[in-house]
């Protein structure tokens, strides 16, 4: 199992938003970003995208589900703040499937975090700035982690 994990997109600044946190969506850049990252994973062999409920989430795997033919999963277990234990049940559920996962940066930071106390390199700054990815193989039992740059969005 391979599990690629996207931060959402730009979104703008959060403190400039007005309405509904939850219903932030992405910015021009952060829609340029979106079709990168499907580019980005284009020839990955996924048979699931999820997603937190964030409109900026979903906004951020659009691209990549229309290209894909795929539904977007959404899942409480990928929303900000979500519990570890909450996460890890799904990263657990997801078995033996390849597949995406967007979400926000406390939930990939606990993941890559979670990662590297299991003693798996990830770097010695881990990081994961918007619109980045990160491939995790394996979970819970994860053997290998590799960083994937924000694409460039022209």
């Amino acid at each position: 199992m391979t599990l690629y994990l996207v931060r959402h997109a730009h979104a703008g600044d959060r403190a400039a938003w007005t309405g509904d946190d939850r219903r932030r969506p992405l910015s021009a850049r952060g829609r340029t970003q979106a079709e990168s990252i499907a580019l980005q994973v284009a020839d990955v062999p996924l048979t699931r995208i999820l997603s937190s409920p964030a409109r900026r989430c979903l906004d951020t795997v659009e691209p990549l589900a229309t290209l894909r033919e795929l539904v977007v999963e959404e899942d409480d277990a990928l929303a900000e703040g979500a519990p570890f234990d909450i996460i890890d049940r799904l990263l657990r559920r997801c078995g033996d499937q390849d597949a995406l996962l967007c979400s926000h940066g406390d939930v990939i930071g606990a993941i890559v975090t979670t990662v590297r106390r299991r003693g798996v390199p990830v770097g010695r700054e881990p990081r994961w700035p918007l619109g980045s990815t990160w491939r995790i193989e394996g979970w819970p039992d994860t053997d290998h982690a590799e960083f994937l740059p924000t694409p460039a969005a022209d």
